[in-house]
């Protein structure tokens, strides 16, 4: 079989591979993008094999680079739509694709353009994300796709292993913060494992992890809409050594106003927010007094 032939492991991206991609395009990963690219071509398999990839999948991948994890994706899944905000890296993807697994390029769209103001995809609707996310804004773009494609049943992205632990982490946890409960509105959220640094060009100097988001089958019962929940979980991690009877006083118009919302939900006002769930943060804001 030659490389080119769709399902050979040899249209997989090497070493050699990624840099001379890199400097035909005369590309060099900047730290303003978070780009670091993976050069493994068995990281990537682990990570479409730990996303649980199907063949009837349609993957969005955000950040894609130089395509590394993007043809590990095009040979499990049934597409694969790329978000590319580099010009130069957005231009060279398709051609790459095109080279190296021409029996699937049909299969592959590219949008240049930054997720965080994505609106929409060209195509089916997607089911997956799997991405390597660039540090720098890993949670907002995980929590804007989240939000703007509901179709998106399971997620798993590899972030800097901080991110990973705030993300995942449970109610109690000294990392358990706003990233924590935004992605739990969404969705169940487990670490999914550890990424060395070693599979990066250039190595980061931290080291990496993946986060696995299962979306939840219903969504939260609550009358409240995720921007009031999400409001509450704002004010209450803005000053987190607070009690939440103080740190939700902005929110509800004053301490006693926010008092008696806590109560109302069940909620004890001398607790801290990182004592709470998100179910118990709905709570709070059905409860909320009429000025918040």
């Amino acid at each position: 079989m030659s490389s080119t032939d769709p399902g050979t492991t040899d249209a997989l991206l090497g070493p050699a591979d990624i840099r001379d991609l890199a400097a035909r395009l005369g590309v060099r990963p900047t730290k303003q993008r978070g780009q670091n690219f993976v050069i493994d071509a068995n990281t990537v398999r682990r990570i479409v094999r730990t996303a649980e990839v199907r063949p009837d999948d349609v993957v969005v991948e955000v950040g894609p680079g130089l395509g590394s994890l993007t043809l590990a994706l095009l040979e499990a899944a049934d597409r694969v739509t790329a978000v590319e905000i580099d010009a130069v890296l957005a231009d060279a993807l398709p051609g790459t694709v095109a080279a190296r697994l021409p029996g699937r390029a049909d299969r592959f769209a590219l949008v240049h353009s930054d997720a965080l103001h994505l609106t929409d995809l060209p195509g089916p609707a997607p089911t997956a994300l799997v991405a390597n996310l660039p540090y720098n804004v890993a949670v907002p773009v995980l929590l804007h796709m989240l939000a703007r494609f509901p179709t998106i049943e399971r997620t798993l992205v590899m972030v800097q292993s901080e991110v990973a632990d705030r993300l995942a982490a449970p109610p109690g946890s000294k990392v358990y913060g706003v990233p924590s409960v935004k992605a739990a509105w969404y969705a169940h959220v487990k670490r999914a494992g550890a990424i060395g640094r070693n599979v990066f060009w250039p190595a980061p100097n931290v080291d990496s992890g993946l986060v696995s988001l299962v979306r939840r089958a219903e969504p939260l019962p609550t009358t409240a809409s995720r921007d009031e929940v999400f409001r509450v979980v704002d004010a209450a991690f803005a000053q987190r050594r607070k009690t939440l009877r103080a740190a939700l006083s902005g929110w509800a118009g004053s301490a006693a106003a926010a008092e008696a919302a806590l109560i109302a939900a069940g909620v004890s006002p001398q607790a801290r927010g990182e004592s709470l769930t998100v179910e118990d943060f709905a709570a709070i804001a059905e409860n909320a007094p009429a000025t918040a």
